[in-house]
């Protein structure tokens, strides 16, 4: 008997990742490719295509799950995304269909890597919690009661996009001071070029040509000073932000998922002591920040793929 294969798809401003695996999370095959490396969705949906047709497993797929920043699973498109090199509404559930014959479905990647988290991962004992994805922008993923919560229009879970510092940073969304210019791989760089201290000139990262975020915690765990700076103020503004969105939902627990987070448990505990500091008494001691157990398994490709499985069953 065939083994029925999904395909998960996570589209991130900077890479796109996407593999095959199974019900049971087995994966067949993963790779990745550079987002503005395609000048349309389409050159993007066409190579993904061929790649998998050279794995000779196109016969095995009965589903397409797709993740992407402002991903709508109500209509299959990518509506406005300010992270993505391609503008406007994308309708790219209907051009994966197109091209593979199957369905697809698309939802918003820190959605799918919530599902993902919730099958899968660190959120298996968990029925209230909030997948924060930390990679070029912050999304998240709402769960309440065990359910994803997509609000009537498909578009809850646009954290980053919570104002944090009134007239702040500029943000591709066109506003000004949301959490992920902050918080987030881009926000961390951010951080390196436009924050004053007397240990600025002296840090390692005045002598690189260009900085990343993982230059920034790399130099923090050596002991730079600056970096260290950074790395602290960066946890603040996360910690202060969970802690006013605790009285929203009230999770049981915060799951850290992609590139920052895989800085673990030392970066963890300093959003978790910044979020005790800021938060409302009652909640006080009760929620846990965790850290994704799925960095090496790619939770959003699993959870893409567990789209397909939900859909089915």
């Amino acid at each position: 008997m065939k083994t029925k294969i999904a395909l998960g798809v996570d589209i991130g401003g900077t890479n796109v990742a996407f593999g095959l695996c199974d019900e049971k999370g087995t994966s067949f095959f993963e790779s990745s490719v550079p987002t503005k490396s395609f000048a349309s969705p389409e050159l993007l949906v066409d190579e993904i295509y061929s790649v998998i047709e050279n794995q000779g497993l196109l016969d095995s797929l009965v589903g397409i799950g797709v993740g992407a920043p402002n991903g709508n699973i109500n209509t299959g498109s990518i509506e406005f995304a300010p992270n993505l090199p391609w503008k406007g509404s994308i309708p790219l559930a209907a051009l994966f269909e197109a091209r593979f014959g199957i369905k697809a479905i698309v939802t918003n990647d820190a959605n799918a890597a919530a599902i993902g988290e919730m099958i899968y991962g660190n959120a298996k004992d968990l029925k209230d919690f909030v997948l924060i994805t930390l990679g070029t922008g912050l999304g998240s993923g709402i769960v309440a009661n065990g359910k994803l919560i997509y609000g009537h229009d498909g578009f809850a879970g646009e954290y980053g996009h919570f104002r944090v510092i009134p007239d702040g940073r500029s943000c591709g969304c066109g506003r000004k001071g949301c959490l992920e210019t902050y918080v987030s791989a881009t926000g961390v760089v951010r951080s390196a070029m436009e924050l004053n201290s007397p240990n600025k000139d002296v840090s390692a990262l005045s002598r690189l040509e260009s900085i990343s975020a993982q230059d920034v915690f790399e130099l923090a765990t050596s002991g730079d000073a600056f970096a260290e700076e950074i790395v602290d103020f960066t946890a603040e503004k996360l910690g202060g932000a969970l802690a006013d969105y605790t009285c929203f939902s009230s999770p049981a627990s915060y799951i850290l998922f992609g590139g920052i987070a895989q800085n673990g448990a030392p970066f963890a505990d300093k959003v978790k002591t910044y979020m005790e500091q800021h938060i409302l008494n009652i909640y006080q001691d009760k929620i846990e920040i965790r850290v994704s157990a799925l960095h090496d398994k790619n939770a959003a490709v699993l959870g893409s793929c567990s789209l397909v499985w939900n859909e089915l069953n």
